[in-house]
């Protein structure tokens, strides 16, 4: 039986959270970051669980810890903006990432948000960005699925960063590697 065997909300033979999260590693992703504002408050909080979900309308959801005080921003607020992050900006993904850096009165230093068709803060120059009214919230064990309606969206283009196998990666190719050819020398032996 499996250590999650058992518990509330689990099935019977369900990984544990170990393999969960080692199988989850093999799933590539985007990265973005979520945003939120509410009176001085501004909220950030780096994601991977960004979906487009609709056309017709237009919508996306985003993935967020329930205890988050940035979800329960957007539940009062009723807006957030998801920006995705370029190559260059892994350290902003870095910054956010981090639990209980997400907060700040005004802004945080050194990082470009401007409020947009919602009020809700979106990140500059990234290679693209959805600006949203909440239209839906859907629980998700420890997680919350924050549906939004996109009330705007664009971006800048340009190279996205990834997350693969716990790390940050780039479109670019791995640098390539010499072919090992084998030579003859003059007397006909291989080298």
């Amino acid at each position: 039986m499996s250590p999650a065997a058992g518990a509330p909300g689990h099935l019977p033979g369900a990984p544990g959270p170990d393999l969960f999260r080692r199988t989850a590693r093999a799933w590539s992703t985007g990265v973005a970051l979520l945003t939120a504002g509410e009176g001085e408050e501004v909220y950030a909080k780096t994601v991977s669980s960004l979906v487009t979900l609709s056309l017709d309308p237009p919508l996306v959801s985003v993935a967020v810890d329930r205890r988050s005080p940035l979800a329960e921003a957007v539940r009062r607020t009723g807006r957030y903006a998801v920006s995705v992050l370029a190559a260059h900006q892994e350290p902003l993904a870095r910054r956010f990432a981090a639990r209980g850096a997400g907060r700040a009165r005004g802004c945080f230093p050194g990082v470009p948000l401007t409020p947009l068709a919602t009020g809700a803060p979106v990140l500059a120059d990234c290679p693209g960005w959805f600006d949203c009214r909440l239209d839906g919230v859907l629980g998700g064990g420890d997680h919350l699925l924050l549906v939004g309606r996109v009330a705007a969206a664009g971006g800048d283009g340009g190279e996205p960063l990834l997350y693969h196998a716990g790390r940050y990666r780039t479109l670019r190719p791995a640098a390539p590697t010499p072919l090992s050819v084998p030579t003859t020398t003059a007397t006909g032996a291989r080298a």
